[in-house]
């Protein structure tokens, strides 16, 4: 027996948007172990710029590759899509984790997100942000303004653990190294990352993770992605903009940008209605990379939405031949 009028699911970009990942995965995989970075990217960008015109949205990038003049494809302020209804800002990493993918290293991605239009925090002229991503479990138990000892201490009491049962996510800089012997003081098991924190950021938001914290300063792009993810998982991101120099915090001042805020998740992204798609291109911890076949390939993919907190994973499976023949594009 049901109550009240039934409401009609609308359309779930995000199991649109899963086509565009896949394809900039399949495109950026071609390099993998090949040492060369800006090729492998630039492979991806071409990949889901050209099916991203398949997307029925109004979409403008708000977190893409860049100014118009130093990105040729996917810049902030682009305007992609087929231009038809939502108006949307979109989020983009063709490639997150380009060395990665050049090294054939874990926990290559390629990610994107969409929210309401308007609702996507800009970073301005900050390239950095102090961040924290975690699952809702632990979300009341830390505190980006708090000590190293605190957050774990706070943690494990949330989770009903001892603080050397918590796992943290950093990113390898000299930037962190006060934060990293911070944790591992306070009792923490510590995994260093040479790049790429949005798929840790994820992989922290989830339940049942094995990592319980992500850390560190590290891209302001990939905490606004993050922070995207995270919000359709249910967990939270804090963060805080760090300038790399004079010159720039004097940027961010003037333009309004106040440093000392702790911006929350819903700071980051404020819209209800937020989608996210990611697709592995090596293995890690949040996804399966591409795997080859005889005839094509297979992709692993996330795909999240906030407003139904639905998460899928979808393994698709691609036949270079019949791709080629529609696309006219190269897949090995």
């Amino acid at each position: 027996m049901t109550t009240g009028t039934p409401t009609i699911p609308d359309r779930n970009l995000a199991l649109e948007l899963v086509r565009v990942t896949e394809a900039a995965s399949l495109g950026s995989a071609r390099w993998i172990g090949r040492g060369e970075k800006e090729s492998a990217d630039q492979a991806a960008v071409d990949a889901m710029r050209h099916m991203l015109q398949t997307v029925t949205m109004a979409g403008v990038v708000v977190i893409g590759e860049g100014e118009k003049d130093e990105a040729p494809m996917l810049y902030n302020g682009e305007k992609i899509g087929n231009g038809e209804p939502p108006e949307v800002d979109v989020a983009v990493d063709p490639l997150e984790g380009t060395r990665l993918t050049a090294l054939g290293q874990p926990n290559a991605i390629a990610v994107i997100a969409v929210a309401e239009r308007g609702t996507m925090f800009f970073p301005g002229a900050a390239v950095y942000m102090d961040k924290i991503a975690c699952g809702a479990e632990i979300a009341s138990a830390v505190d980006i303004t708090a000590s190293p000892e605190e957050n774990v201490r706070g943690a494990a009491e949330a989770k009903g653990v001892k603080p050397t049962d918590i796992r943290v996510v950093v990113l390898d800089r000299e930037r962190n190294q006060a934060l990293i012997q911070g944790l591992r003081e306070a009792g923490a098991r510590v995994h260093l990352i040479t790049d790429g924190d949005v798929a840790p950021a994820i992989a922290a938001a989830r339940s049942a993770s094995i990592i319980d914290l992500m850390m560190g300063i590290g891209g302001t792009p990939e905490g606004v992605i993050a922070a995207a993810a995270v919000k359709c998982l249910g967990g939270a991101v804090q963060g805080k903009l760090w300038p790399r120099n004079v010159g720039e915090r004097q940027e961010l001042v003037a333009a309004g940008y106040d440093l000392d805020r702790v911006l929350t998740t819903t700071d980051l992204v404020a819209g209800e209605n937020v989608f996210v798609a990611a697709t592995g291109v090596t293995d890690g911890a949040l996804l399966h990379g591409v795997r080859y076949t005889k005839e094509g390939a297979v992709t692993d993919s996330i795909v999240m939405r906030s407003r139904s907190g639905t998460v899928r994973r979808v393994e698709a499976y691609h036949a270079f031949e019949k791709l080629s023949l529609f696309s006219g594009r190269e897949y090995r």
